[in-house]
């Protein structure tokens, strides 16, 4: 794998493309279209996939793309940037500024580098590869948290667990862990790489949705794994953990263990 730096002042300039584009439309009545898949996406969401993609286009012809809002393209290539324009378009919406850009990059399927950035709050996190994680230039690390029971749990919604087996997960972590909490999207994800969240538990989510989060939480020295504890990869399954701590992470996957059994 070649040298990350070039490729991590690329994905700054991804964010910072997307930023003036998400303000512009910011708490304005844009209009709201309904995808195949009943999520809703406005002109924000397109506008700036579609930014991001002519950057990319220019400055790394031979790299894949798996986007959101516009699809993929050369997709079995050794690098591909894995985009979410908008993660979160509900709270965008409605004027909550939990939502963020996300922007990844995989090599041979493995994520190693990610952004989370937030352009209304002016918050960016970076992670690569072997290296800390940053919020804002300044390192940053997930906090000690050994078991589920003192955990603070995030998901983004309850609706998002929809089998029978993915519902009986859910409430034997709410039922554990010590205060749950729903809402702020892959935001969430940012909070345990600052150490404010313990662990989030997820499912229903797409590659362009984890991506971007892994060097950020593992960066940070906490774990991202599916509900088997593998490592995630852009063909991973739509179940997702992320923990803070690694004994927490492990009580996580012990607890859905037992639930689903």
């Amino acid at each position: 794998m070649e040298n990350l730096d070039p490729f991590l002042e690329i994905a700054h300039k991804l964010a910072d493309a997307a930023r003036p584009i998400i303000r512009q439309y910011y708490r304005t009545p844009v209009a709201i279209d309904v995808k195949a898949d009943a999520s809703p996406v406005t002109i924000a969401d397109r506008e700036v996939e579609t930014a991001m993609r002519a950057i990319l286009t220019t400055e790394f012809p031979d790299h894949g793309i798996l986007g959101e809002e516009h699809g993929r393209h050369n997709i079995h290539a050794d690098y591909v940037w894995v985009l979410d324009p908008i993660d979160g378009t509900k709270s965008f919406i409605a004027g909550k500024p939990s939502f963020a850009s996300l922007i990844a990059l995989c090599y041979k399927g493995a994520p190693v580098l990610g952004i989370i950035d937030q352009a209304i709050t002016d918050e960016r996190w970076v992670g690569v590869m072997g290296r800390p994680t940053t919020m804002n230039g300044e390192e940053i690390s997930a906090r000690d948290c050994e078991t589920l029971d003192t955990a603070t749990f995030f998901t983004t919604a309850p609706e998002l667990f929809r089998s029978a087996q993915s519902i009986k997960a859910y409430q034997a972590i709410a039922d554990k862990c010590r205060q749950p909490m729903y809402g702020v999207d892959a935001y969430a994800y940012g909070l345990v790489a600052l150490g404010f969240a313990d662990t989030v538990v997820e499912c229903g989510l797409q590659a362009y949705d984890f991506c971007a989060l892994v060097p950020v939480v593992e960066g940070a020295g906490g774990v991202m794994t599916d509900w088997h504890g593998k490592p995630l990869t852009i063909h991973s399954t739509d179940e997702v953990i992320a923990s803070g701590d690694a004994r927490c992470h492990q009580d996580v996957l012990t607890t859905i263990r037992a639930a689903i059994a």
